[in-house]
């Protein structure tokens, strides 16, 4: 389960590109809470906290607890933009949620059991096709991560997600069974099949 992290702001009174710059030169983040079926809240965040948050990883994956006066929040992450130059973030969109709000999220994928893998062992190599899963789950139940373990797989095989055990209520927002990674084979080994071929 994902964690949450709290996270405190302070309200804006007026939107516009005027409020946000000057909310920008006082060193904060202007940022905006909005769904469940309730009047959007333009908030504003401390810069150096949350530019410290936002470089943690799973950014996108982690609930926040957004206090506001005497209100809390329960959001996720959306969308954020960043300056094209400095890289620095200028613009953030949460969306607020419950345990049962279903999500869209895109989740990391960790491997496991390199160590016992038989093909890697021979000198292959582990080829990453994806790096996230996009999944649909509750926002109450979004996974750190997927984990996929390598350790029963050989030169050439391909790990498809149809093999990969989901964390509980999540699933797939692709129908068709594709491919997650592949075990590829050495460069020497596929020199020494084509000489024999």
């Amino acid at each position: 389960m994902t964690q949450i992290i709290p996270l405190s702001a302070e309200a804006r009174d007026r939107a516009g590109k005027g409020t946000a710059r000057a909310t920008r030169r006082a060193n904060r983040v202007p940022a905006v809470i909005y769904g469940a079926k309730l009047p959007p809240v333009m908030i504003s965040l401390e810069f150096h906290s949350f530019n410290h948050i936002l470089h943690k990883p799973g950014f996108f994956t982690h609930l926040f607890d957004i206090k506001v006066g005497e209100e809390t929040h329960r959001v996720l992450p959306r969308d954020l933009q960043l300056d094209p130059v400095s890289d620095k973030p200028v613009h953030v969109d949460f969306l607020r949620v419950t345990d049962e709000t279903r999500i869209t999220v895109e989740v990391p994928v960790e491997f496991v059991g390199q160590e016992k893998c038989q093909g890697l062992k021979r000198g292959g190599m582990l080829n990453i096709v994806r790096h996230e899963i996009e999944l649909e789950v509750s926002a109450a139940n979004i996974p750190e991560h997927v984990t996929i373990d390598v350790s029963a797989f050989d030169i050439g095989d391909s790990i498809h997600i149809s093999s990969v055990t989901l964390p509980e209520g999540c699933k797939t927002t692709i129908d068709r069974d594709f491919t997650v990674a592949t075990i590829a084979a050495p460069s020497g080994l596929k020199a020494e099949d084509e000489t024999a071929a």
